[in-house]
């Protein structure tokens, strides 16, 4: 390990001063990539967001709206991977944006980038556990209450965390081809079939119907929520082999993969049930069927079944992939000494498995904390917890992408020139922030519609300060570091792997 500016690594240190660190060489260029992926939760993307898409954004062109997503994300990451070439840190944007912007505007960020993958987890518990309640008594007539597989999920999480990457990788691995798999049917048996009952219809893929729509705005900005957490392919540098190299090309598979799943599945659910017929199915009171009824024509009833299944197992992989960024995220504050006090507690991995183990139990804590305020405040699981908190995050980690294409702007202005180059560390990065900060926008502009029943809720109306309170927290407590305890605030966001060959 080392630091910035020659401070010695006692960051997060065990009482013999050896910094602790994660189980090194744990995971591949594949085990990132699914890592990655499971955070986007495609079938939770695809059945949650396009009906919404299509009802109430911009239309049939929902699938245009992916494809410019695809574009402005894959311009992002052109200076993101950069970036991940020369730096490898536990902590990702917190360890990136310190390099580039300074260590007052990275821990801002860190603390940002934190709170939105803390509140992402029990997001996701929250779907998870509406999936299982509805699908177990649609198909079985048992009625479990929601709150017993919350507590279930909080367990698999925390289980999955402590016994390390590679663990947590073979379940992702797993839960994350199933649903891929029923989706990709889906798509293939109406393509197969000649497309739906009109045959094939190329506008859904025309981008000029992404702008278009009751509000293409809206449809927008749930195309890019549906890559969330696509960047945490980073925080898994020190955990994976030769990462220099692994990172940049699973971040870029991340993207590209996804985009090109999410733009296929889409324009096929449209095609398969014809344009008008989709607007109407996703209009419905069964606004799912729009992806139920073309996969029991094409591939059968069966799939509709298997599909609410993985449904469940998807958003379970997707929590999961969260809880695992979160504790990291909190590891990396923690070994560094952002707080004295969490140096040798959440700052610490296992002994045996090299895993935040701490941090895990602590993110699970916190996720629980939170599902229970939202149970007792009576929010329902779905339309409540969900989607309140799944806002609250998006804008969070919205934020911080867009500070780090700056920061990709700056770190190259003064560190390596011979990597400089007119596209990959200046044009890229200056178009993905500027265009980052375009969907922040498009949040704040429509979070009350995205919001649904719950666009009154006082959670909502406070998000935006809650966001700018975290950064503030976060650029006041650096500059307390910065005054009174000098050695502690070298250290913010330096702790990362000088070479790859270290390991």
């Amino acid at each position: 390990m080392a630091v910035d500016e020659g401070v010695a690594p006692t960051t997060g240190a065990a009482d013999d001063g050896t910094v602790h660190r994660l189980k090194p060489n744990a995971v591949g260029l594949l085990g990132v990539v699914f890592m990655a992926v499971a955070t986007a939760a495609p079938i939770t993307a695809m059945t949650g967001n396009v009906p919404f898409m299509v009802s109430s954004g911009n239309g049939v062109g929902a699938p245009a709206s992916y494809l410019v997503a695809m574009v402005v994300l894959a311009i992002f990451s052109v200076g993101f991977t950069s970036m991940a070439k020369h730096i490898t840190s536990t902590g990702a944007f917190y360890g990136f944006i310190s390099y580039g912007l300074g260590r007052t505007v990275g821990l801002a960020s860190g603390l940002l980038a934190t709170f939105a993958y803390v509140v992402f987890e029990p997001a996701l518990i929250g779907i998870f556990s509406t999936f299982a309640t509805t699908t177990l008594k649609d198909q079985t007539g048992l009625h479990v209450p929601w709150w017993a597989f919350a507590v279930l999920m909080l367990a698999v999480n925390a289980t999955g965390t402590w016994f390390g990457v590679s663990v947590a990788e073979k379940l992702l691995v797993v839960l994350l081809a199933t649903e891929v798999t029923v989706l990709a049917a889906m798509a293939v048996s109406v393509a197969l079939h000649g497309g739906g009952p009109h045959g094939f219809t190329f506008a859904p893929v025309d981008p000029v119907n992404a702008f278009k729509g009751t509000s293409a705005g809206l449809g927008l900005f749930f195309a890019f929520w549906s890559w969330v957490g696509f960047e945490s392919t980073a925080m898994y540098g020190e955990e994976s082999r030769d990462p220099k190299k692994i990172i940049p090309k699973a971040t870029m598979v991340s993207v590209l993969g996804v985009g090109v799943f999410y733009v296929l599945v889409s324009w096929m659910a449209i095609t398969g049930n014809g344009e008008a017929e989709a607007v109407r199915a996703a209009s419905s009171a069964n606004p799912l069927a729009m992806f139920f009824n073309p996969t029991e024509r094409y591939v059968g009833h069966w799939a509709v079944d298997v599909m609410q299944w993985l449904m469940i197992t998807g958003s379970l992989a997707c929590g999961m992939a969260f809880h695992n960024c979160a504790a990291r995220y909190l590891y990396a504050l923690g070994r560094e000494g952002v707080l004295a006090s969490l140096r040798d507690s959440i700052g610490r991995t296992h002994a045996r498995h090299g895993s935040p183990h701490i941090a895990g139990l602590v993110q699970t804590a916190v996720s629980a904390v939170l599902i229970g305020a939202f149970w007792a405040a009576g929010k329902d699981p779905y339309t409540g917890t969900y989607v309140l908190l799944a806002i609250l995050g998006t804008m969070a980690i919205l934020v911080v992408q867009a500070v780090c294409s700056f920061a990709v702007l700056a770190y190259f202005r003064s560190h390596h020139p011979e990597s400089r180059h007119w596209f990959r560390t200046f044009t890229a990065p200056l178009v993905g922030g500027v265009a980052m900060l375009a969907v922040v926008v498009l949040l704040v502009s429509n979070m009350g519609v995205a919001a649904g029943p719950e666009s009154g809720s006082p959670v909502l109306k406070a998000t935006p300060w809650l966001v700018a309170l975290v950064a503030a927290t976060g650029l006041g407590y650096a500059q307390y570091l910065k005054r009174r305890s000098p050695e502690r605030y070298a250290l913010l966001g330096r702790t990362v792997l000088e070479e790859t060959k270290e390991r």
